[in-house]
Formats: C-alpha cells, sequence, structure tokens
C-alpha cells in the first residue's frame, strides 16, 4: 500500500469517529453515515476513481448529513436544502481541524452542500454520493415499489451503483 494510501485510510477513520462524537447518542444518523459511507466507498472502488477522488468521496459520504443538526437547531427542521445550505461550513470546521488540505476540503464541502441537488450532477463522486444515499435512504424510508422505480430510472447512472441497486431492490423494479 503506498504511503498515501495509507494516510487517506487514517484520516477516514479519524474522521467517522469525529462523525461518532458528532452525532453522539444519535444511532439512527451514526449509522446512516457509516451505511452511505461503506456504498459509496463500494461504488466508488468499482468505478475505478483514483486514489484522491476517492478519499473525498468517502469523507464526504461521511460527513454528507453534518447540517442536519445545525438546521435543527436553528430551524427547528432539517429539509434537504437546509442540510445543503448548513452543512458545509460545519464540514470545513471539522475536515481542517483533522487535517485535510484545502483544495480536498473545498471538494468535499461542495459535495455536502449539493447532495440533494439531483440536476447538473457534475463529477464521478457527485454521482456516487448521491447513489449511495439514495441506497441507504430508499430503505430507511421503506419507500414503496414506485418511488424505488423511479429512482433507479431518474438518478442512477454508474455501472456498480445500478448492479447495487438491483440487488438490493430488484424485485420493486418490476
Amino acid at each position: 500500500m503506498q504511503a498515501y494510501e495509507k494516510e487517506y485510510e487514517r484520516m477516514t477513520a479519524a474522521l467517522s469517529m469525529e462523525m461518532m462524537g458528532y452525532y453522539k447518542d444519535d444511532p439512527r444518523r451514526i449509522q446512516h453515515f457509516i451505511k452511505v459511507h461503506s456504498l459509496a466507498r463500494l461504488i466508488g472502488l468499482g468505478e475505478g476513481l483514483d486514489e484522491r477522488q476517492q478519499f473525498a468521496l468517502e469523507s464526504a459520504a461521511l460527513v454528507h448529513d453534518i447540517g442536519i443538526k445545525r438546521a435543527e437547531e436553528k430551524y427547528g427542521r432539517c429539509d434537504g436544502k437546509l442540510q445543503e445550505q448548513e452543512g458545509p461550513g460545519e464540514a470545513d470546521k471539522m475536515l481542517e481541524a483533522l487535517g485535510y488540505d484545502a483544495a480536498v476540503r473545498e471538494r468535499i464541502c461542495y459535495l455536502v452542500g449539493h447532495h440533494h441537488t439531483y440536476r447538473g450532477i457534475t463529477g464521478a463522486d457527485y454521482q456516487i454520493l448521491v447513489e449511495a444515499d439514495f441506497l441507504v435512504n430508499l430503505y430507511e424510508d421503506q419507500s414503496d415499489a414506485p418511488a424505488v422505480k423511479s429512482v433507479y430510472e431518474k438518478i442512477f447512472v454508474t455501472k456498480t451503483g445500478k448492479e447495487i441497486f438491483r440487488r438490493m431492490y430488484g424485485g420493486m423494479l418490476q
């Protein structure tokens, strides 16, 4: 393993622990970002992202919903647009404290600030984050077959994401 890959893994592990502290005593939110991270990692590896893009994707998957807590505190709700509004600043503070460089932080914050925006997706990391979040949300929200089918047809683009989707929800696509 290359030295930078080992460093990326160390930083991703540190970010995971930091996020668990951020959402202390909220197992639902902790389990959500862990599941999104796991699926984003799997899709990113399947799609052949380079190490730096994979690192940014995995980090973004861990912090993608960091804006929920602040939105709930400020507005009493946490819809997707408020998450996108409140998330980047919170993420940037955490990432900077953990030693992430500015360019990587900028991309992660962009992804956090757009992960509920499904038009104009630019970059494989953005597409993969959206797909991983949907894979988890469809299950957690107990979505019905029409919703599942619609998401598959409108959102999923990557070969790996589509394969995972069909393995999870294939029976609902008929």
